[in-house]
This record gives C-alpha cells, sequence and structure tokens, in this order.
C-alpha cells in the first residue's frame, strides 16, 4: 500500500489540505465518494485522523454528506452555478464597496495577487487557484461589515468548487483575471466604492459564463 507525500507537517492538516487540492484541482471529480478507510489508505493514516479531515471538509462545503451516506464532491447544477453566482455577486460586490470606501488595499489581497502573478506562467493550476480564492476572501474579510464575512464564508465551499473548475479547466485567461484583480485593486486605493463594487460584479459575471459555457459544452443535449 502506497502513501501519498505531504506538504504540511502537522498530519490531520496535511490530510486536509492535500484533499482539498485535489477536490479543487479536479482530480476527485464531481460526484466521487470520499471514504474514511480511502483517505487512511491513501496518506497511510489512521481512520480518527481521516474522519478529521473529512468532517472538515464536508463542514465547509467541499464534500457532501447525508445521514448514513458516504461523503461525495459535490456535483453542481447548471441552476446551481447560476444561483451561487449571482448570490456571490451581491454580496461580494457589496463587501468591495464598503472596503472601497475606506481606500485601503489589504496587505493579504496583494500578497494573493503577487502569488497569482508568480504561478501564472506554471502548469499547475493548484496554485492559480489557491491564490484566485484567497485574494476574494482577504477583499471580503477586510472590509468593516462581520456579517457580510460571514454571509461569504457560506458560500465559500461551493465558490472554491466554481473557481477550482475556472482554473483547472483554463476557463479564463490567467493574464485577464490578473488585470481585472489590478482594476480592483485600483479602485478600492482610490476610493471609488461605485467602480470597484461593478468591476468586482463584471468580474464575477465573466467567470460564471465561462463556466456555464463549459458546462452546457461537455453535457449531452437534451
Amino acid at each position: 500500500m502506497s502513501s501519498e507525500a505531504l506538504a504540511v507537517t502537522t498530519v490531520p492538516d496535511a490530510v486536509y489540505e492535500a484533499l482539498r487540492e485535489s477536490i479543487l484541482t479536479q482530480r476527485e471529480a464531481p460526484g466521487s465518494a470520499v471514504t474514511e478507510q480511502a483517505i487512511a489508505d491513501r496518506f497511510g493514516v489512521a481512520r480518527p485522523t481521516a474522519k478529521v479531515a473529512l468532517e472538515r471538509l464536508v463542514a465547509e462545503g467541499l464534500l457532501r454528506r447525508a445521514a448514513h451516506k458516504t461523503a461525495r464532491v459535490p456535483e453542481l447544477t447548471r441552476d446551481d452555478i447560476v444561483d451561487l453566482y449571482a448570490t456571490r455577486s451581491v454580496v461580494e460586490a457589496e463587501a468591495l464597496r464598503t472596503l472601497a470606501a475606506d481606500g485601503v488595499v489589504p496587505a493579504a489581497a496583494l500578497a494573493a495577487q503577487r502569488a497569482l502573478e508568480q504561478a501564472a506562467g506554471g502548469d499547475d493550476t493548484a496554485p492559480l487557484a489557491r491564490a484566485d480564492i484567497a485574494f476574494h476572501r482577504a477583499l471580503v474579510e477586510a472590509q468593516r461589515s462581520p456579517r457580510l464575512v460571514k454571509l461569504h464564508a457560506l458560500l465559500m465551499g461551493e465558490i472554491e468548487l466554481c473557481t477550482g473548475q475556472v482554473q483547472s479547466h483554463r476557463l479564463l485567461g490567467i493574464d485577464d483575471v490578473i488585470a481585472q484583480h489590478r482594476g480592483i485593486l485600483d479602485a478600492v486605493a482610490a476610493g471609488d466604492a461605485e467602480l470597484a463594487a461593478e468591476l468586482t460584479r463584471a468580474h464575477i459575471a465573466g467567470a460564471r459564463d465561462r463556466l456555464l459555457g463549459h458546462y452546457d459544452a461537455t453535457r449531452p443535449a437534451p
């Protein structure tokens, strides 16, 4: 029995991070089952450790598990994607409007943008997905409304699933994503709340449209 290498030192965190990345990069296909025993065998850890990682992913929405059922990677429908992106647009646009009113660009967002730019030339999509997710999370978490942060956190699991698909299938040119992020940061730095919100909505709509196009192209015709 071979064990997959883990990148961090704390074992429960290592298993969680490895599985999370595997889901986001589509190595764990939508609909696939993820069991405690399979995790334990894959990483060479005890089942209680595997259970901790699995339950954390379920809590975040990156896995779904009905009562007495095996956890599975969510399969988002077309309606799910439309609804998720509509809700995300409302929350993030308002968050960016609030953030830009203060005119302060969060350091964490700048760090995520640098990570995205540094990963842009590589073949591995995992760093792109991580940096893209970190960028949006940092912007929302830095604004003044704790309720907007909570609303965004409720969406994050499914948002990350969508972002992972967009990045893993290269549905958006990374140079375009970087440029759109820069526009948002510039609007925040300038204190232009309406522009920051408008650019955020446009950025989210572009990703939505590309993901829906991919969804339609990869499903059999009715």
